[in-house]
């Protein structure tokens, strides 16, 4: 009967010593991503990708933490707008951060992320027109600005690695089937965010003014107003998005945007926030 005592009370403190840890186990880290449909589900991607989620059968490119089918190390997400995620970053334990604005905080995927997501051509950064619009003249002109030889270098020498341009055949500038001298004189407008996508349009902008084509650049902060205004005509073209991310938006606002080129990849990464290492997500 005293042995058993014993042991059982060997049990209870053990219990109590190890409860503590368990409890400080089952809390799990909290990773904040983005909070808009597309991008929240490739933040998720990427944790799975690595092994620290599994998403429910079929969860794809809208998947939300509601899709989470496995979280063994019980990671709590908080859902913040993009644009906020380098600022909150410091108060929650990681954040994964779209690159254009890891960028605009002095955060380069390459160097400072954790965990970066592989290159997917679903991702490719794309201009876009309101349908309809596709093949005039002056937007033929900015595709081609935008998918130069000198815009594909200015990328490659800029953001080393952070942002990958996808242009395989880039041009001179110049569509050869655009007759400039009619459109010389013309203003060409463009909402984008600021980097990279304002900072590569600056490059096409030099190569249209060779030919007397104004470029103007609208600079947004946000994910929606681009698509907006591009959806009244009151600005011709955008440069911020992806498709999933697009496809996403016109089902939802019922608008009629459609992509015309695709010029570059910004590869997700994961940055420490409270914590500096990923070894605390597994403890």
């Amino acid at each position: 009967m005293k042995k058993i005592t014993k042991l059982f009370a060997a049990a209870l403190i053990a219990a109590s010593v190890l409860a503590p840890l368990s409890a400080k186990a089952k809390k799990g880290v909290k990773i904040a991503i983005p909070n808009d449909t597309t991008n929240e589900a490739r933040a998720l991607l990427l944790l799975q990708d690595k092994g620290y989620i599994t998403l429910k059968d079929g969860a794809g490119i809208t998947a939300t933490p509601l899709d989470i089918k496995e979280n063994p190390y019980n990671i709590k997400f908080q859902e913040v707008e993009a644009a906020q995620l380098p600022s909150v970053r410091r108060d929650v334990d990681f954040a994964i951060i779209n690159a254009n604005y890891a960028l605009g905080a002095k955060l380069n995927p390459s160097k400072d992320a954790l965990l970066v997501e592989g290159s997917s051509s679903a991702y490719v950064n794309i201009i876009t027109v309101k349908a309809g619009n596709e093949n005039k003249p002056e937007i033929k002109a900015l595709i081609a600005a935008v998918q130069s030889k000198e815009v594909k270098d200015f990328i490659t020498k800029t953001y080393a690695g952070a942002v990958i341009s996808v242009v395989d055949n880039p041009t001179d500038g110049y569509d050869s089937s655009v007759d400039y001298a009619a459109i010389k004189g013309k203003t060409i407008s463009i909402a984008a965010t600021p980097t990279p996508h304002c900072e590569i349009l600056e490059i096409a902008k030099k190569t249209l003014a060779a030919k007397g084509v104004n470029l103007k650049i609208v600079e947004f902060t946000d994910y929606v107003q681009p698509n907006n205004v591009v959806e009244s005509g009151e600005i011709d073209a955008n440069f911020f998005q992806h498709v999933p991310y697009l496809n996403d938006f016109n089902k939802e606002n019922k608008t009629h945007i459609v992509s015309v080129a695709g010029i570059h990849v910004e590869p997700f990464g994961l940055y420490p926030g409270k914590q500096t290492s990923l070894d605390v997500i597994k403890k």
